[in-house]
């Protein structure tokens, strides 16, 4: 390190300076770190002029959307939000298929804003699965990733494109070093890794303690799911890391399984996560708010694998009265009149 005198000379103001912006950055980057999902299947929601008033007003820097909504992004012009913008999976046989479909999708719904509108990620399917149920559209989305790639490469911008996943790929997840990805999805997603990796663009993972504890109630505690246990609930003996958290053991396994499916070199968003306030298994407001609350606060630190901020999006904004069964329409953190349902700070 450098000498300097200790009486306020330049350099030591200007190092000063340097540290002071450092850290103004830092808390910039870590107190955006969480976003939150707009979802607008509900028949009561607010303007999107409104929706995106709102984000501002609460210091939600960050939003996801699951298609190109032009009032959506009209409205978020100038807005400097920060978005993960998505291409929905009925969509995807026109854009794998086609590279003027490609061109065109991209050219109205992303070149058409970008001057304004702050690209993180263009999402191209949500929760494509061979097992799933929507298999349909498997052979769809690495040839729809390449079309959207080369079109926003040849309209001169810079956006990572890639998928987002749900943890039902995995065929473990216990321990988190022993994460796998399913044999029978392994021809899916190890070549849409091993594109990611090439582009140095992230995986997106839908991940919800909440669905784990759900189903397995007699041996998951509901402390564990919330990231109210004060000690180690897991210790995973091959990595001999100890896990306090359902969240953290969830993604360290998505890692776990990203690394044997020759996807150590890409990184993780997680795409969404949250908790239902009513209509399933220990949904209450309360549950709900330590849930997301403590959510912000800890994907600053990462988790025990991956140290760090971890980029994360709460779902959703509002409850979706359209949707179905009854617990799909309880995630929102406001209700559809702007009116938060518990007290929650992204600050």
């Amino acid at each position: 390190m450098a000498t300097c005198s200790a009486r306020g000379s330049p350099s030591v103001a200007a190092t000063m300076l340097l540290l002071f912006g450092l850290l103004m950055s830092t808390l910039g980057i870590t107190g955006a770190q969480t976003g939150v999902c707009y979802g607008m299947n509900g028949n009561n929601l607010p303007s999107k002029q409104e929706v995106v008033a709102l984000y501002k007003s609460q210091n939600i820097q960050r939003m996801r959307l699951y298609d190109p909504n032009k009032e959506a992004l009209q409205a978020l012009r100038g807005s400097n939000i920060g978005l993960i913008l998505g291409v929905p999976n009925d969509a995807l046989q026109g854009i794998a298929t086609s590279t003027s479909t490609a061109n065109n999708w991209v050219k109205t719904n992303v070149v058409a804003y970008s001057s304004n509108v702050k690209f993180r990620y263009i999402a191209v399917g949500n929760e494509v699965s061979p097992v799933n149920g929507n298999s349909q559209y498997v052979n769809f989305v690495l040839p729809a990733i390449k079309n959207i790639r080369s079109a926003i490469s040849s309209a001169g911008l810079n956006i990572p494109v890639t998928t987002a996943i749900e943890t039902g790929l995995l065929s473990t997840s216990y321990p988190p070093s022993q994460g796998a990805f399913r044999s029978d999805v392994r021809s899916y997603i190890d070549p849409i890794l091993a594109f990611l990796s090439q582009n140095k663009s992230p995986l997106l993972a839908n991940v919800y303690p909440y669905f784990s504890y759900k189903s397995n109630t007699a041996s998951i505690q509901l402390s564990y799911a919330l990231f109210t246990s004060t000690s180690v609930v897991v210790h995973d003996q091959y990595s001999n890391l100890g896990y306090k958290n359902l969240f953290d053991a969830l993604v360290d396994a998505v890692y776990s399984a990203m690394e044997k499916a020759g996807g150590s070199s890409v990184g993780l968003v997680v795409s969404e996560s949250g908790w239902p306030t009513a209509g399933g298994t220990s949904t209450t407001v309360a549950n709900a708010k330590t849930y997301n609350n403590n959510l912000i606060q800890h994907v600053k630190s990462g988790t025990p694998k991956k140290p760090g901020s971890l980029e994360t999006y709460i779902f959703a904004m509002f409850d979706e009265n359209n949707k179905s069964p009854e617990e799909e329409k309880h995630w929102g953190i406001f209700n559809p009149n702007k009116q938060p349902k518990y007290q929650i700070s992204f600050s």
